[in-house]
């Protein structure tokens, strides 16, 4: 298993949009709506990472999953305060069935993400419909921030390692959880996204 390097995660991306291109999957305009799909992710990131943010909306969309991003959505303040403290809480706890940190140095390094990431371990952590995706080249270790190690990564399979059993691990998107010792214990990324 492997974390994504920013350029592999922008690779995939360009390959789901086909046609479609990259630019202004989601734009400033400030249009959310909610798909038809039966699951929701409130995406946690840095506002920063407008690319990265667009990569991982055609990322999920492409798995019939929605993604919630609160500067796309118009009921927002356009200002940050309380409430929007508030709507983006209810967003994590109510209206979004699963809790995603876009894990970059900008997000990892932000109040903000690491609130959001503190009011979904206590809603989501114990449902287990929170997960990190890490997309930087420190290998999960990043300074000041350990504590995120502890939660469940997303991460992809090139199909050439073994689970502990001997089993091949098909190629695909997985979802690591970490564990004690170094096994390593992993669902797919689908059906994670789905129950």
């Amino acid at each position: 298993m492997s974390i994504f390097t920013e350029q592999e995660f922008r690779n995939i991306a360009i390959q789901k949009a086909g046609h479609r291109g990259l630019g202004g999957v989601v734009n400033e305009t400030r249009t959310f709506s909610k798909s038809t799909s039966s699951t929701s992710i409130f995406l946690s990131h840095s506002h920063h990472d407008k690319a990265k943010i667009e990569q991982a909306k055609l990322f999920f969309e492409n798995l019939g999953i929605s993604i919630y991003v609160d500067w796309a959505d118009q009921t927002m303040p356009e200002r940050t305060d309380g409430v929007t403290a508030k709507k983006i809480k209810n967003q994590i706890i109510t209206l979004n069935d699963k809790f995603i940190l876009l894990a970059t140095n900008n997000a990892v390094s932000s109040k903000w993400c690491n609130w959001e990431v503190g009011i979904a371990d206590t809603y989501k952590l114990p449902k287990d419909k929170i997960a990190i995706l890490p997309l930087a080249d420190n290998n999960r270790h990043w300074i000041g921030n350990e504590y995120l190690q502890i939660y469940p990564s997303i991460e992809f399979e090139s199909g050439n390692n073994r689970n502990k059993n001997g089993y091949i691990i098909p190629k695909g998107y997985y979802v690591l959880y970490p564990s004690i010792d170094s096994s390593r214990i992993y669902e797919n990324l689908e059906t994670w996204l789905k129950k």
